[in-house]
């Protein structure tokens, strides 16, 4: 049976700041699915990224091409965790426009969490080849000044989730 009002979750943080860990943690035991941008990504594009612009193309490509499907599975009742980084206001833009077309409910997860932090976990993830995209530290801080954290006048319910905190 689907919860009267379905929840759409959001994640905004940068690169291995956790989002795709907590996209799991919130769909256990929710009755959520998770649709993950990299993993889509990779089936779809993984040979066509090879740089920043890249993967704005591709993933804006992803955006058209998964706006519908979300909103149905919203309105159907279903509730989604979209591990999608809204770490740009055009982004939230887009995760807004998606909500407008629903009656969903919805939580934006920010990762809070030092950039020395989301760079250690980045070499260990590299490391352990347990991610379809192996950033550098180049790569991460390029990716981490396009970030641009939420403002209230953007009108998200926000949930923090600093490192430390349970």
């Amino acid at each position: 049976m689907f919860p009267t009002s379905p929840m759409l979750h959001l994640l905004c943080g940068k690169p291995a700041s956790g989002k795709s860990t907590l996209a799991a943690e919130l769909a256990l035991g929710s009755g959520a699915i998770v649709i993950s941008e990299d993993e889509w990504l990779e089936a779809l594009f993984a040979d066509d990224m090879a740089s920043l612009s890249d993967y704005v193309r591709c993933a804006a490509k992803l955006r058209r091409i998964m706006e519908p499907h979300v909103a149905t599975l919203l309105t159907a009742g279903v509730s989604v965790v979209l591990d999608f980084p809204a770490n740009t206001i055009e982004t939230r833009g887009w995760m807004q426009r998606l909500l407008q077309q629903t009656n969903a409910a919805h939580r934006l997860h920010v990762l809070d969490v030092p950039d020395e932090v989301c760079l250690a976990r980045l070499q260990t993830r590299n490391a352990r080849d347990e991610h379809p995209f192996a950033a550098t530290e180049v790569q991460f801080r390029r990716i981490a000044r396009h970030y641009v954290a939420p403002r209230d006048e953007e009108g998200f319910n926000v949930v923090t989730h600093r490192i430390g905190d349970d």
